[in-house]
């Protein structure tokens, strides 16, 4: 399996974007907002939530399910991070603060 570092994913992730843009300027005569991107990554979010059903036995699957299923995760972070940069936010120091206040609550709970 590859290791991707986080600053190599949000490079990719924002040079891809950049060329969505070029595609729906050329199609829709403009970019999409940070809110239309925000619903694609939802639309990802809910058909991850169906595949999982589907590869744990609890929806009718197809062949394609597992397939898709790992399309659609790596999609969802994709999205992510497209948010996250968007509006300016760091996301390596936001997960990274998510991490250690997570964390710091659990490590008393054990």
């Amino acid at each position: 399996m590859k290791t991707l570092a986080l600053n190599e994913i949000v490079e990719r992730s924002i040079e891809i974007r950049s060329k969505y843009h070029l595609l729906e300027e050329k199609h829709h005569g403009s970019r999409w907002s940070v809110e239309e991107d925000a619903l694609a990554f939802l639309t990802d979010a809910g058909l991850v939530g169906r595949l999982t059903m589907s590869q744990q036995g609890r929806w009718p699957s197809s062949d394609e399910d597992s397939s898709q299923l790992k399309h659609n995760l790596a999609e969802s972070i994709w999205w992510l991070v497209v948010l996250s940069e968007r509006m300016e936010i760091d996301i390596g120091e936001a997960l990274e603060a998510f991490l250690e206040r997570t964390e710091a609550r659990l490590s008393g709970a054990a």
